[in-house]
């Protein structure tokens, strides 16, 4: 599973014939899940994302997280994230995993972040067609991946 974690200062996803899903201050999260992987994963991810201290304290160093913050969290499925480039140009994406599993995980890691103590959480639709509107603080991009964490 793989989550890129951006720190806004504001975000909001548009649907189709919806009002568009905001967040002011805190995280905007990509989250793409690869084959093989496991919903029990998706306890750890989320507990990660939402206590990243990626936020500035009153001294300017990054030592907040969006929790401590009282900030909010948009989560957006997106399995381009599994992208193999290796080859030609166009990107394969064989490695992203298929519904039921990718959904399976998409929904328990947006179940996972409401229970962190985020102010709120806004999600996306999964497999839908989204425009995706965000103010990067810092900018502030991070990279999780579970597969790292299993690394020696």
């Amino acid at each position: 599973m793989r989550a890129v974690v951006q720190r806004v200062k504001k975000a909001a996803v548009l649907l189709e014939a919806q009002p568009a899903r905001k967040i002011g201050p805190g995280l905007l999260i990509f989250l793409g899940v690869r084959e093989g992987d496991e919903v029990a994963k998706c306890k750890k991810m989320a507990e990660k994302c939402a206590h990243l201290r990626i936020f500035e304290d009153a001294e300017g160093k990054m030592n907040r997280s969006a929790v401590e913050l009282g900030y909010e969290a948009l989560v957006i499925s997106n399995f381009t994230l599994y992208a193999d480039t290796k080859k030609g140009k166009r990107p394969s994406f064989a490695a992203a995993a298929k519904p039921p599993l990718s959904v399976d995980c998409y929904e328990a890691f947006v179940g996972c972040m409401r229970q962190q103590g985020l102010a709120g959480i806004e999600t996306g639709e999964f497999g839908a067609h989204m425009e995706v509107e965000l103010v990067n603080d810092g900018p502030v991009t991070l990279i999780l991946d579970t597969d790292e964490w299993e690394k020696k």
